[in-house]
């Protein structure tokens, strides 16, 4: 368990005192040598030395303090499970690992923001991206009834546009069609449903 409190604990594979200065290879391999039961000294002392350095990672290049809280408890797990496997093959380079583990995250994380961003510039027509005052939730069944109502080139081209990574390709039309008949059938889509029934 990690706990970022300094404190004084009792670990059953030598290092019984963290009080004291313990370098981070001796505190890897208490970890990495608890194979039968959770090292739980070992382990809040890792989350205590380590979690301040990786929120500070996290502001610098997130630049978001709730991203680098998640940051934090992403990379600390990540590390913790790899050293409970025994497989940081260098027990010594811990700072090294969890450094780069930093990167990896804060990388598959801009990654993600940019799909997202490039898909809803690619799909989404600024009007569509209008919020109700108040969220709706539709009922399955009129929604259903609704999708029905459209056309089949209609019904394709929303479907694949929600749940397709490449609409363009599954259904062989041109992009600037794809918008122009999506952006029409959401209109019957959001007008059916508005109504209570299919038109």
């Amino acid at each position: 368990m990690c706990n970022e409190t300094p404190g004084r604990y009792t670990s059953s594979h030598g290092l019984s005192n963290y009080d004291q200065p313990v370098e981070d290879a001796d505190l890897a391999r208490a970890i990495a040598g608890s194979a039968t039961a959770i090292d739980d000294a070992a382990e809040a002392e890792f989350c205590r030395r380590f979690a301040p350095r990786v929120r500070l990672y996290g502001l610098r290049h997130l630049r978001d303090r709730h991203a680098a809280a998640d940051l934090v408890q992403q990379v600390l797990m990540m590390t913790l499970e790899r050293l409970r496997a025994g497989k940081l093959r260098e027990p010594e380079r811990l700072a090294s690992f969890v450094l780069g583990t930093c990167r990896m995250v804060c990388m598959d994380q801009r990654r993600g923001a940019a799909r997202r961003a490039g898909l809803l510039e690619e799909w989404v027509i600024p009007e569509e991206a209008v919020e109700d005052a108040e969220p709706r939730v539709f009922e399955r069944e009129r929604l259903a009834a609704c999708l029905e109502a459209l056309s089949e080139r209609e019904r394709s081209v929303v479907i694949a546009t929600f749940f397709q990574e490449d609409a363009k390709a599954a259904l062989s039309l041109s992009q600037g069609n794809i918008r122009v008949i999506r952006h029409r059938a959401l209109g019957k889509l959001r007008d059916c449903l508005n109504a209570g029934a299919p038109s």
